[in-house]
């Protein structure tokens, strides 16, 4: 599936300077208390078999990057006992990009900002049912059509109540849907027209949410999560890492994720978009993106964990090691306004580990 719009999609030819690998100072055995803390947390989820306290979750949070590969252990054993072997593909469509009226920082498709990314109309029929049949083709199980919207007006619920069941009927894919805030009533009708999924994320904690958004508000966010889980539809909500926020504020966002009770987390890192105000924002460090990968395993044991947008750029080589620190879901192919990595390399990915790839959720 094409990127629609964004220049700074391109690939662009670079000069890369390697550093001599030097020991860092985390890179050391554990401590009794270290490994203490890690093995009580195994107890609680392997052998107590339920989830872990906010006062347990602070205690991980609080270990020395050191203990990054022994979490990275745990979660991947967390993640086979809760949930199983499978791992779910899922492929999105940009089905209406570009001139969203919110100023969410990240995001390029914002019309606050000067950015590549150009406002488009709603994809025809066929173009959405074509990217549809591409995804199904890969083994996919869910195909998520997203718009750029504050939330859908009347003529875009018509489009997606007429779309979804086209959809599901030439391909057999569920289909989710994220098209922003809604009302109570159009909560209703998304999930009685066959909405699977949909997808709202929360993106960070509520103490740092006022320096990404403005335009609307945590609780908002927070209303429209619990329409979907009302309605019957299974919750999609997604995290951005990597935007300046605390690892208070990372955990804040944790336990909060624990209450929402969520079928799905996208994992995302910032992947810094020109002409945002997070356009100049470094990446996560690799081991630390590892290392939040098995955190939200840990807090999250039965939850769908997504590998989605801005692995390739911040965990390069080291995706792999993230298929084995928790994550259970990929999105393959493209992003929205940002190209990912190849479907193949992904499929190739999951052949090398022996994951076998199935659908994590029934069908409604």
């Amino acid at each position: 599936m094409a990127v629609p719009n964004d220049a700074a999609s391109t690939p662009i030819s670079s000069t890369i300077t390697l550093r001599k690998a030097t020991a860092s100072p985390s890179a050391r055995a554990l401590t009794a208390e270290e490994r203490a803390v890690i093995r009580s947390a195994e107890v609680a989820l392997l052998d107590e078999r339920r989830t872990l306290t906010p006062a347990e979750l602070s205690s991980l949070v609080a270990l020395d990057p050191a203990a990054t590969g022994a979490l990275a252990a745990l979660a991947h054993e967390v993640r086979l006992t809760w949930c199983g072997p499978e791992v779910e593909v899922e492929g999105i469509l940009s089905a209406k990009t570009g001139g969203c009226p919110e100023d969410c920082h990240f995001c390029s498709q914002s019309s606050r900002f000067d950015t590549p990314v150009k406002a488009t109309p709603f994809l025809d029929t066929e173009e959405v049912i074509t990217a549809a049949k591409e995804t199904a083709a890969l083994g996919a199980s869910e195909f998520c059509i997203v718009l750029a919207v504050r939330g859908p007006d009347e003529r875009t619920m018509d489009r997606i109540l007429e779309l979804v069941p086209l959809v599901k009927d030439q391909t057999g894919l569920n289909v989710a849907v994220s098209a922003g805030i809604l009302e109570p009533e159009q909560a209703e009708r998304l999930a009685q027209g066959g909405v699977h999924r949909y997808n709202h994320n929360l993106e960070t904690s509520r103490s740092f949410f006022p320096n990404v958004v403005t335009t609307h508000s945590y609780d908002e966010r927070l209303e429209t999560c619990e329409l979907v889980r009302s309605n019957g539809m299974e919750l999609c909500c997604g995290v951005l890492l990597g935007m300046g926020e605390t690892e208070e504020q990372r955990l804040e966002l944790l336990i909060d994720l624990q209450s929402l009770e969520p079928q799905e987390v996208p994992l995302n890192f910032l992947n810094p978009r020109p002409g945002t105000p997070l356009g100049n924002r470094p990446l996560i460090e690799p081991l630390e993106a590892i290392r939040w990968i098995a955190l939200f395993r840990l807090g999250l044991p039965s939850t769908i964990l997504r590998f989605a947008g801005g692995r390739e750029v911040t965990l390069r080589e080291l995706q792999i090691m993230g298929m084995t620190s928790g994550i259970n879901a990929l999105i393959v192919g493209n992003y929205l306004t940002t190209l990912g990595r190849s479907a193949e390399e992904d499929l190739q990915m999951l052949s090398d580990l022996e994951m076998p790839i199935g659908a994590l959720s029934a069908a409604l």
